[in-house]
């Protein structure tokens, strides 16, 4: 069973048939779903989504994008749904400055204030950069030794930025993107990837990997990026699934004593 590591069924695109689509799921090879939140009202979402469905859990979050809008008290009502039995990351969180929705001081204090959060809740992080990577680096370099794990999401980088992730202790996640046929670059460094920090993810109903670029993306295209994984780094498509698929249970605790197994594996 395969592990999206990354998926937004709250989204609109979804109405006619979330819960229709996510019950099918297992059926098509994915077992589990992490569901990620970007606004209070929508880590909310995720947390019923999580609740209905038996291989969905959740991460509470403010996306760079609402941190303009977050509410002066976004930690005590995060730490509400974190303390939920299926909301087991804090995300997505981190910086923005390719669109600049919200304004980059702003940015920054929430990003900060939401690390400082999952610390002291002793909870993994599901980190979004966009052109910012000095700053995402900084911010979460001064919790490192602290954080719980965490997870760079949808990696679009380069080997230098790779080795400072990994010197950090995340994880890093590959979607859609590595199918492209512009993608060699990110191909180098998902061979370079140590196997125990390895994670997938759709990031549906965005990034929909070849063949089927700029459509409406869901779980069952996982199978896509798993198999291109596989053959950049020579491994079989099965070992992909398998190696993927326990790095995020250890990370997110599920099925496992969870955190203190999951930050000293790192």
């Amino acid at each position: 069973m395969l592990f999206d590591t990354h998926a937004h069924y709250d989204d609109e695109r979804f109405d006619a048939d979330r819960d229709e689509l996510l019950a099918s799921l297992p059926g098509s090879g994915v077992g589990y779903v992490l569901n990620v939140g970007t606004d209070i009202a929508s880590s909310e979402t995720s947390a019923g989504l999580a609740g209905r469905h038996g291989h969905v859990w959740a991460a509470a979050g403010i996306h760079p994008h609402a941190a303009g809008d977050a509410p002066d008290d976004f930690e005590g009502r995060l730490e509400a749904l974190l303390d939920l039995g299926r909301v087991v990351a804090l995300g997505e969180i981190g910086l923005d400055y390719h669109y600049d929705f919200s304004p980059r001081e702003r940015q920054r204090e929430v990003f900060s204030r939401q690390l400082a959060l999952a610390c002291s809740l002793r909870k993994p992080v599901v980190i979004h950069d966009r052109e910012a990577d000095g700053d995402v680096l900084d911010i979460v370099g001064a919790f490192k030794g602290e954080l719980c794990g965490g997870a760079l999401h949808c990696f679009l980088g380069g080997k230098d930025m790779l080795r400072s992730v990994l010197d950090l202790g995340l994880h890093v996640a590959f979607g859609g993107a590595l199918t492209f046929r512009n993608s060699a670059g990110l191909a180098e460094c998902a061979a370079l990837v140590p196997a125990d920090r390895l994670l997938i993810e759709t990031d549906a109903p965005y990034m929909s990997p070849e063949p089927f670029r700029g459509k409406r993306n869901d779980s069952t295209r996982l199978t896509l990026v798993a198999a291109r994984l596989a053959q950049i780094r020579g491994e079989p498509a099965e070992y992909i699934e398998r190696i993927t698929r326990e790095n995020a249970k250890r990370l997110f605790g599920i099925g496992e004593e969870a955190c203190g197994d999951a930050a000293g594996s790192q």
